[in-house]
């Protein structure tokens, strides 16, 4: 097994534990950032937490660790 193997192993792990406070930390960067910009991005940011809360979920090949 090589490296990324091993970080991909972690990572799926880690969202397999403590998936509730991953996906809300993606949450309050995404509220930070829309904040910061005063809204202007809205779309664009709620995109982005949309598909990184997808690839994490999927890590395990299920659709079980975030909402």
């Amino acid at each position: 097994m090589g490296f990324l193997d091993d970080a991909k192993n972690k990572l799926t792990h880690a969202v397999d534990d403590h998936g509730d406070k991953i996906e809300a930390g993606i949450d309050k960067a995404a509220d930070l950032a829309d904040s910061k910009t005063g809204g202007k991005f809205h779309d664009k940011i709620e995109t982005g937490t949309g598909k990184a809360k997808d690839a994490l979920d999927k890590l395990d090949g299920k659709n079980d660790d975030l909402r």
